[in-house]
């Protein structure tokens, strides 16, 4: 990742905090663009990554298990997206902006976006490094239609 921008802040104890301007996005494995603001490689965070995560219209991203780690996600833009969750991906739940996402570790999902336009997240999770614990399913994902 390159950071266009960072600024040091002084926190006060003789530690630092950091302002992020901007770095350069990534298509993760999973099938969504990532946009990453605060990470480990924008400022060496060690236990969060907080970004932004977009679904392009017509896209959906690919069966997987994020295995160690928790994310939420708030949907700022973009019409209906669904969330696949569970362990046949059984269960559909319906999002809009406004909505907030919680998934667990562990938790299998399939994001899909239907819409003529992307869907835009800012998203969180215990998981400070670009490329997350992931593990694709492939196997799963012919169960979303």
């Amino acid at each position: 990742m390159i950071v266009r921008e960072r600024h040091g802040v002084d926190s006060g104890d003789g530690g630092k905090g950091f302002v992020v301007k901007g770095s350069a996005g990534y298509r993760a494995e999973q099938g969504s663009d990532y946009q990453p603001g605060i990470s480990a490689e924008t400022v060496g965070s060690k236990m969060i990554w907080l970004g932004i995560i977009t679904l392009p219209a017509g896209r959906r991203t690919k069966a997987h298990v994020h295995e160690h780690h928790e994310t939420a996600l708030y949907m700022m833009s973009g019409e209906e997206l669904e969330i696949w969750t569970g362990d046949q991906l059984q269960h559909c739940e319906r999002v809009h902006p406004g909505d907030y996402i919680y998934i667990p570790a562990g938790v299998l999902h399939v994001a899909v976006n239907r819409a003529a336009t992307p869907s835009v997240f800012v998203g969180s999770r215990s998981e400070a490094t670009a490329q997350e614990s992931v593990v694709m399913r492939p196997e799963m994902d012919e169960r979303v239609p």
